[in-house]
């Protein structure tokens, strides 16, 4: 990894646990660029295809990974996606996972009209601890950290975590 001014961090979580939020506020308050993958494979068009039974677009992660390298090479990005096993190890300086208890995770993704097949999927994803053992065998150990998503509380403290984790970064 070159010299670079801000590190990058990956958040990553079963969809609905709370990454949305915490990056939002981690961008405005670190003045880092926030990366939401989902979005940028949307706009960029970087679907291989998209799966009726799930009812959601296949990521092409190749095209992906092309337009993201540059960005992360310049540091300063919180990269946003629900899967982190793709990412190059060398793109980040720190990954987050955040997860949430079934009950409310159930209740966020019913709310986005996830279908009964995708819902399942999710929350089974988040039972077995899926992203959290995919970040742990992706990544460094001592890069990986768990975050709460369950409530602003948690919220809060994950904000916390975040920006007590960057100060000792820049210390270094």
């Amino acid at each position: 990894m070159t010299e670079i001014g801000k590190p990058n961090i990956l958040i990553t979580g079963t969809p609905g646990a709370g990454k949305s939020y915490l990056c939002q506020r981690l961008a405005e308050q670190l003045k880092f660029t926030w990366l939401d993958c989902s979005k940028i494979a949307k706009e960029k068009n970087f679907i291989e295809e998209y799966d009726e039974e799930y009812d959601c677009p296949i990521l092409d992660e190749d095209k992906l990974m092309d337009y993201l390298e540059p960005l992360m090479a310049k540091g300063g990005n919180i990269v946003e996606y629900h899967g982190c096993d793709f990412f190059p190890e060398r793109w980040f300086h720190a990954v987050f996972v955040v997860t949430c208890p079934n009950k409310t995770l159930y209740d966020r993704l019913k709310e986005r009209n996830y279908n009964e097949k995708k819902l399942t999927s999710n929350i089974q994803c988040e039972i077995f601890g899926t992203i959290l053992e995919e970040a742990r065998e992706s990544y460094k150990s001592d890069i990986v950290h768990e975050l709460k998503g369950e409530t602003k509380a948690d919220g809060e403290r994950s904000l916390k975590t975040v920006r007590n984790w960057y100060s000792m970064w820049k210390r270094k």
